[in-house]
């Protein structure tokens, strides 16, 4: 598209192009001498094509048609106010634009300071950016960056996204009501409990009298017992002894403690205090899902709010 500028200014037969990488049009809006019915058209055309492009899967930029229609907006923006500073704000709204739809509002709040020198405009460009940053972030699933590799069936996580692991205390995932084995107990006695009819856990840990942590006995521990004939003399606590034991602490998270476990193949792990070793918890691979069923929900009731924002 082809537009004449008809500014009282005078512009000498400039036009405006639709086409092509756009960077006259947006040193024209930088300066400010665009009239209204050139940047309403540009403004809807560039869109428009810009759309096509991107929809039909072919390769084309996206730095400077973001720029072309934020400045526009923010001219067209600053014609409607009255402001009096089209070029100013055709500035911010290419800050803007760039800043929520790439979700980098920092990174184009500089551009902008960079592109112009003008320090002045610091605060309402760093304003307006962030502002359009947390409306893409609250309505948009993802940048325009990672739209089309999420289209062609790749998992593109949410930008700046947390893992709830290292946010995640093991105090809060634990289960402090834990079924333990005395150390004395013997040894005869232990495999009996394993292999008798009722059902059992999988892993017990396993006590003294205070409560302090010896050991862990699993079923899988039993069993090898019998089927290699070990000798059935003694207590538990010697069938443990120099037995290799992973344990957790209350006030670590939870993505060390499941790097550990992934690492080590423990799917239980007893939680003592840092200074006693004495037995508070244990958190199991189904614990760890509990995060990251929080998170999900957390996430669903933030979508929920935004559909009744949204119809309301």
């Amino acid at each position: 598209m082809r537009s004449r500028n008809c500014r009282s200014t005078g512009c000498g037969g400039r036009r405006s192009e639709a086409l092509g990488v756009g960077y006259d049009n947006i040193r024209h809006l930088l300066a400010g001498n665009v009239a209204a019915p050139d940047l309403l058209r540009l403004l809807l055309v560039k869109a428009v094509i810009w759309s096509v492009a991107l929809g039909s899967g072919t390769s084309g930029g996206v730095l400077a048609p973001l720029l072309i229609m934020g400045g526009a907006l923010g001219a067209l923006m600053a014609l409607v106010l009255h402001t009096g500073h089209p070029d100013l704000l055709a500035l911010v709204g290419m800050a803007a634009m760039m800043g929520g739809t790439m979700r980098s509002p920092l990174t184009s709040t500089v551009f902008a300071v960079e592109l112009t020198g003008d320090f002045h405009a610091l605060l309402p460009l760093l304003t307006a950016c962030i502002v359009s940053h947390a409306v893409t972030v609250l309505w948009l699933k993802r940048s325009i960056l990672t739209e089309k590799v999420a289209r062609r069936g790749h998992h593109v996580s949410r930008e700046y996204n947390v893992d709830p692991f290292d946010l995640t205390p093991v105090s809060q995932v634990m289960v402090t009501e834990v079924e333990t084995l005395r150390d004395e107990t013997p040894i005869e006695q232990v495999l009996r409990f394993f292999t008798g009819p009722e059902p059992r856990y999988k892993a017990y840990p396993v006590v003294d009298a205070d409560r302090y942590l010896v050991g862990l006995m699993t079923r899988d521990h039993a069993l090898r017992c019998i089927r290699e004939r070990q000798p059935r003399a003694g207590t538990l606590r010697d069938l443990l002894q120099g037995e290799e034991l992973l344990i957790g602490y209350p006030d670590e998270m939870v993505g060390t403690l499941a790097d550990q476990m992934v690492m080590s193949g423990a799917g239980r792990v007893p939680i003592v205090g840092r200074d006693d070793l004495r037995l508070l918890g244990m958190v199991a691979r189904k614990d760890l899902l509990r995060v990251r069923a929080t998170m999900l929900s957390e996430e669903n009731e933030r979508r929920a709010y935004l559909r009744w924002r949204r119809a309301a």
